[in-house]
């Protein structure tokens, strides 16, 4: 496996839509591996194509790790599609590889069905709830080139991407 270069905001594959997977074949696979490899190794829970460059519906989840950056339950969604979406709605405390060390409020649908390719291109249907319902939407919003911080309002995605902005300064003098 190969850890893939990670894209961070505002770079434009992270905004635009990406395509459909034709078959699940040992590219699709490779990438699959790579993708989750890299999301272990920046200790993340889910990871989208696009936020590795690769405009293809595709994303890897793994909420169950016994300790950020290993494996615990790795899922694999090739072409996810939201097909029910439960009435209630939860507020979660989001973070995003893509937007690096910040956080923000979101509100979210409290259960999903999702219907996707596993990883040997079978398809399949979950329903998620809490956490794994959070995780699957924001996973699926980077596929439709939607980030968490276009779901809250202006005045703090604004506060959020300046204090993005002033971190990086900082780490980037650091490093000089």
């Amino acid at each position: 496996m190969t850890k893939l270069k990670l894209y961070t905001y505002p770079h434009p594959v992270l905004k635009k839509k990406a395509e459909p997977v034709e078959a699940v074949d040992d590219d699709i696979r490779q990438l699959l591996d790579d993708m989750l490899e890299t999301m272990y190794a920046d200790a993340g829970v889910g990871l989208a194509a696009p936020q590795v460059g690769v405009s293809k519906r595709i994303l890897v989840i793994d909420y169950e790790q016994p300790e950020k950056g290993g494996p615990g339950r790795p899922r694999y969604f090739v072409n996810p599609e939201i097909i029910w979406v439960s009435d209630e709605r939860i507020v979660g405390s989001e973070g995003c590889l893509s937007v690096p060390g910040q956080h923000a409020d979101v509100e979210r649908y409290a259960a999903v069905k999702v219907r996707y390719l596993d990883y040997d291109g079978c398809p399949k249907e979950i329903m998620a709830d809490d956490f794994l319902a959070i995780v699957l939407q924001h996973e699926i919003d980077h596929l439709d080139g939607i980030l968490y911080i276009d779901r809250i309002s202006r005045l703090k995605r604004e506060m959020l991407l300046k204090k993005m902005r002033k971190e990086e300064k900082a780490r980037r003098s650091e490093e000089e």
